[in-house]
């Protein structure tokens, strides 16, 4: 009898782990740069890269690249999303008003930014948890190495891979995400 009580037990966590992996994208809430609600389920159907960004780094002109992508391919069901973060070396020390007119006036930015988020570490992002844990997003275990890392979301809103922050954001691989079409 206690023997089936914990391969109940057991199997009760299996099912709960499994349940919690089917968790996608689309179930997140975030804030926009301005702190009101950005539901992801409004991009279903859509194809997304999700890049954590900072206006102080070495690869910060990588928001021309992606702005660059973001007005090629949002036509085809294509969207960008930023997330400033502070937490590589204080390289986005901007406050929210300050990252959205840095972003407009130095790039042009017209892709959706949200508000500054911690992507790794205590006070990591729940979507960043999802984003990095095989656990929760249930393809693979990441972890944000640097500024302007990119994660690639699928039109159901299952998560696909990601690419390092030195890859630039119009290299083969996200191309081929973005068109479907091996390059």
């Amino acid at each position: 009898m206690k023997n089936t009580r914990y391969i109940l037990i057991l199997a009760l966590l299996a099912l709960v782990v499994q349940l919690k992996a089917q968790e996608n994208f689309y179930d997140f809430t975030v804030k926009d740069i301005k702190g009101a609600d950005y539901p992801l389920s409004q991009l279903k159907g859509k194809k997304v890269l999700v890049v954590n960004t900072a206006s102080k780094c070495g690869l910060t002109p990588q928001y021309e690249d992606l702005e660059k992508l973001y007005r090629d391919y949002k036509e085809d069901g294509f969207v960008i999303i930023g997330f400033p973060s502070n937490d590589f070396m204080g390289q986005e020390p901007l406050s929210n008003s300050e990252i959205a007119t840095f972003c407009t006036e130095e790039f042009d930015l017209t892709f959706p930014m949200m508000e500054k988020i911690s992507v790794k570490g205590d006070e990591i992002h729940p979507l960043y948890s999802w984003l990095t844990s095989k656990e929760e997003n249930g393809l693979e275990d990441s972890k944000v190495a640097w500024n302007f890392q990119k994660y690639m979301i699928d039109s159901s809103g299952d998560l696909i891979g990601h690419v390092s922050p030195r890859k630039k954001p119009d290299n083969d691989e996200i191309i081929s995400f973005i068109t479907g079409e091996k390059q």
